[in-house]
């Protein structure tokens, strides 16, 4: 699936690839809430890296969270402009390209069960909607993105 997204001024847009287009998976970590989630999460999704294009790159910023002292090789890209959070790239995994979903202007599928993760780091004003089926771990679940898809059979 093609996902078109862009920043709130317009001033970066980019399209990636998605085999796995599902926002199924909220992130309560201290990072992605802080730099991306308004309700006490944030929700990343899975593209493929080669697939990227971008307009207005130009605009485009890069911040390395620091974790236990040390800054992350992750890329948090936004907008230089209006601070819209737009992708997470980790050279770790560089196949992989992970769009920030309110940054995708796509329609996506609705997922039919969710994923809680990192719960540990969640503050206590955040109460997750947690729904029969959903999962919920503290820190990371073994499942990975592309898994997750192919167990409910949501490849596309």
């Amino acid at each position: 699936m093609l996902l078109e997204g862009s920043c709130h001024c317009g001033a970066v847009r980019f399209s990636v690839e998605s085999p796995h287009p599902y926002p199924y998976q909220r992130c309560y970590c201290s990072i992605c809430r802080k730099t991306a989630g308004g309700g006490g999460y944030a929700i990343n999704l899975s593209g493929r890296a080669d697939t990227l294009r971008i307009e207005g790159a130009v605009h485009k910023r890069v911040y390395h969270a620091v974790i236990d002292g040390e800054e992350s090789p992750g890329e948090r890209h936004f907008c230089g402009h209006c601070a819209s959070a737009l992708w997470v790239y980790d050279p770790r995994w560089p196949e992989l390209v992970h769009p920030f979903a309110s940054a995708v202007d796509t329609e996506l599928p609705v997922p039919p069960e969710r994923v809680h993760l990192l719960l540990e780091s969640k503050p206590g004003w955040v109460e997750p909607e947690v729904r029969d089926c959903d999962k919920c771990f503290d820190g990371y679940p073994e499942e990975s993105i592309a898994e997750w898809h192919e167990r409910l059979g949501l490849v596309r």
